[in-house]
C-alpha cells in the first residue's frame, strides 16, 4: 500500500502525463493535418467538404448509434453518438446536437436526425460488448424494416 506522499506524486504524475497526451492527441489542427481518413469522412476540413458524403449519409433509412456505458476504448464514449469535447477543451462533453458537425450539418447527421432516422441506443458493457439479445432488440428491427 502506498503512503500519502507516494500517492500524491503518482496522481500528479498521472495527471500531467494525461494532460500531455491529450494535448497531443486532441490537438485539432494536428488531427486535421495528419489524420488522413476521418476528417475527410466527417467533412471536418473547411473548404474541402464533400457534398457526396453528406448526400449519401443523409440518405440512410436509419442510423443506429450504440454507446457502451463502460466503454474505455472510445474517449469520450459519447463519440459513438458523435458527441465530443469543445475545441481546445476536455470538459464538458458536448452531446452531438451541440457539435459543429451537427449544427452545421457537415455530414447530414442533423437532417437525418430531424427526419427521425437517428436512433441513440445506450447499453451496458464495454466497447463492442454487445450481446445477441441487444442486437435482436436494437438492430434487427431496422434490418427487417419492422421497428418496434
Amino acid at each position: 500500500m502506498k503512503n500519502g506522499v507516494e500517492e500524491v506524486r503518482t496522481n500528479v504524475f498521472c495527471k500531467l502525463a494525461d494532460d500531455l497526451i491529450k494535448g497531443e492527441v486532441y490537438a485539432i489542427p494536428k488531427y486535421l493535418e495528419n489524420c488522413r481518413f476521418l476528417p475527410k469522412l466527417n467533412n471536418e476540413k473547411p473548404g474541402q467538404r464533400n457534398s457526396t458524403y453528406k448526400k449519401r449519409f443523409s440518405s440512410l433509412e436509419n442510423l443506429v448509434l450504440i454507446m457502451f456505458e463502460q466503454d474505455a476504448t472510445l474517449i469520450p464514449k459519447e463519440t459513438s453518438w458523435f458527441g465530443y469535447y469543445p475545441d481546445g477543451f476536455f470538459e464538458p462533453i458536448l452531446p452531438s446536437l451541440e457539435t459543429k458537425l451537427y449544427t452545421e450539418d457537415w455530414i447530414g447527421l442533423k437532417a437525418l436526425d430531424e427526419a427521425g432516422r437517428v436512433h441513440f441506443i445506450s447499453i451496458p458493457g464495454y466497447h463492442l460488448e454487445i450481446f445477441e439479445a441487444d442486437i435482436k432488440k436494437h438492430v434487427v428491427p431496422y434490418l427487417n424494416g419492422q421497428i418496434s
